[in-house]
């Protein structure tokens, strides 16, 4: 069984219905769906607010490459246009861990590089998986309590919002 964890987001046009299409695309192999977040756009800032959740997946025939293929035709789907590096998207989805493997294939690095920074991604994950690791980081709880409060408190918890 290959499982993997996919961060979502989104800051161009219908948000939510950009990560609602991401969802339903994965519906076959989901196992949990985080709640939806908004958070403040991280690297280039002079851009709209992002929402962000957090998928696991599993499939038992899909290994890292074909989770890296899955996230690449979600994002086609949603009409992404890549212009700019952490620049405004309709869609983004970050193939974060796939079952403990690791890769430094520039195309695919693996855990994610920015996952232990992120408090956009461990917010969600450990929603939906509190005993959630990153491999060779180790416990996600522990990144997230060592980020700056800052950081944790800008992560807002939509509840008006379902996935």
């Amino acid at each position: 069984m290959s499982r993997a964890v996919l961060s979502l987001g989104a800051n161009l046009g219908d948000r939510l219905g950009y990560l609602r299409l991401a969802v339903d695309g994965l519906r076959d192999v989901l196992v949990a769906v985080s709640s939806v977040y908004e958070t403040e756009p991280w690297g280039v800032t002079d851009q709209p607010d992002f929402l962000n959740a957090v998928c696991v997946v599993a499939d038992p025939d899909r290994d890292h490459w074909a989770w890296l293929r899955t996230a690449r035709e979600l994002e086609r789907r949603a009409e992404r246009v890549r212009e700019r590096r952490w620049g405004p998207r309709t869609l983004d989805v970050d193939v974060v861990t796939v079952d403990g493997v690791r890769s430094d294939d520039p195309e695919l690095l693996l855990p994610h590089p920015g996952t232990p920074d992120r408090a956009t991604v461990l917010v969600p994950w450990l929603e939906i998986d509190p005993a959630a690791e990153v491999p060779g980081r180790g416990r996600a709880a522990d990144l997230l309590a060592a980020l700056p409060e800052a950081d944790r408190a800008a992560v807002r918890r939509r509840p008006d919002l379902t996935l």
